[in-house]
């Protein structure tokens, strides 16, 4: 009975997603952080983000998500900046404050808080790719793993 139980448990969270960025519905606190950032920050589309990486313009597409998720496919021309080390390493990765920097997480939420981040920091040309990872490789556009 015990190891039915287990077993149970380790589907249930198997299937939870846990450690994947989902909707928080359960979460109103994050949504509302969420919500209040993007009144703040630009957000593109995937159509856009194309555009850009075609154009000879630079551009620094930075992939804010966990190591796990960066290491199970990422987009092709980025450069992973977890958002936990963002902000201690942006200087680095984009010493001019001008620079065009689009930051993608799963689905656009940490993104978003990411992006609302570097404003504070006075980073004037940031943008979050809305809906994510997700509608990046909806698009079609180049994944590595």
């Amino acid at each position: 009975m015990t190891s039915l139980r287990a077993s149970a448990i380790a589907l249930l969270w198997a299937c939870s997603g846990f450690g994947q960025e989902a909707p928080h519905p359960a979460n109103p606190a994050f949504q509302a952080m969420v919500r209040d950032a993007k009144t703040r920050i630009r957000e593109i589309d995937a159509a856009q983000l194309k555009t850009w990486l075609d154009s000879p313009d630079k551009l620094l597409l930075i992939d804010v998500r966990e190591d796990s998720e960066w290491q199970a496919g990422h987009a092709a021309a980025a450069t992973h900046l977890s958002r936990g080390i963002l902000d201690a390493r942006i200087e680095s990765a984009a010493p001019e404050k001008a620079a065009r920097i689009v930051l993608y997480c799963h689905s656009g939420a940490r993104s978003a808080l990411a992006a609302d981040t570097l404003r504070k920091m006075g980073y004037r040309n940031v943008f979050s790719l809305a809906g994510g990872f997700q509608s990046y490789q909806s698009a079609g556009l180049p994944v590595q793993k």
